[in-house]
């Protein structure tokens, strides 16, 4: 029988530029990284719509992780500043959709820093097998949510 906590499903979105040059850099060095994360590969963390986050999550992902440039490093000059205001107001909205805020992490990391990712990455997996399985969510969950949205204090 599969043991549900070592068959996790973490998903990553990687900009093309920077975090996916820092998994890249990692590997190269030959860094051991948990083998649980799936890539993603997008162009830019500015692409990246909060509806692909919530999908992967109704989709059975444990765990979603988001990866960009630094503030300032972005190829497309200010795409990451874009991510960081979506991301951190999806953040908010996590628990309204019955989603653990702990199983969303976003982080910049350059392509030079194939520690950090390694880091990153060991940090979120473990953060993600703490919480365990995902409860499985349907789609209709997300539209119960939107008609009968939370209010102050009610929680999740």
């Amino acid at each position: 029988m599969p043991d549900p906590v070592a068959d996790l499903r973490i998903v990553g979105f990687l900009c093309n530029w920077c975090s996916y040059g820092g998994a890249d850099t990692a590997g190269v060095a030959r860094l051991a990284q948990p083998t649980d994360l799936r890539i993603v590969r997008v162009p830019c963390s500015g692409r990246i719509d909060p509806l692909f986050i919530a999908k992967a999550f109704y989709g059975g992902a444990d765990g979603v992780l988001v990866s960009g440039c630094h503030p300032r490093d972005c190829h497309y000059s200010e795409g990451n500043y874009h991510a960081r205001r979506r991301l951190e107001l999806f953040l908010r909205l996590l628990p309204a959709l019955g989603i653990d805020p702990g199983r969303f992490l976003y982080t910049w990391v350059s392509a030079s820093e194939g520690q950090r990712w390694q880091r990153v990455v060991a940090d979120f997996t473990a953060r993600i097998h703490a919480l365990g399985p995902m409860p499985r969510l349907r789609e209709t969950d997300l539209a119960a949510a939107a008609c009968h949205p939370v209010a102050p204090g009610e929680g999740a």
